[in-house]
């Protein structure tokens, strides 16, 4: 049985000059573990008995960001799934998309991470080592500016 987590990937859309293209002004958050390897992901989390997909992403930005459902407006339309081993089990990861409503809303960490950023898609996807998730950055990217 694969280990089973989901998260938000959440972006925020700075106030940018006229004259700049809206995807220059999108940045994403990425959190720095304070366990392991102190990689950086999006929040993310193990589904708990009796919840849905996502309600654990819900419940696990709010546990690790500090973010409330109501502070996030989620994007329809975007879901993505991740496959992959974590010390030699399988492990599958939900992603759905969500905007923050106000980019200045603070971010209040828990113990399980050390940092957090907000990066355009190119510095994310350096900060995001794994590879799959840089395409899923991308992807979301592309998807956002197939919106516009």
């Amino acid at each position: 049985m694969a280990v089973r987590a989901c998260g938000l990937i959440i972006y925020r859309r700075l106030q940018s000059a006229p004259s700049s293209k809206v995807t220059d002004s999108i940045e994403y958050l990425l959190l720095q573990t304070s366990y392991g390897t102190h990689h950086w992901t999006p929040p993310k989390g193990h589904v708990d008995p009796g919840e849905d997909d996502l309600q654990t992403a819900f419940r696990e930005t709010r546990e690790e960001a500090g973010l409330q459902a109501s502070q996030l407006t989620l994007i329809e339309g975007y879901k993505k799934e991740l496959h992959y081993p974590v010390r030699g089990k399988p492990k599958t990861v939900i992603y759905w998309l969500a905007e923050m409503k106000d980019c200045n809303t603070e971010i209040k960490l828990s113990e399980e991470h050390q940092a957090f950023q907000w990066l355009k898609l190119e510095d994310a996807c350096k900060f995001a080592e794994y590879e799959d998730m840089q395409a899923t950055l991308k992807e979301v990217h592309q998807f956002l500016c197939s919106k516009e």
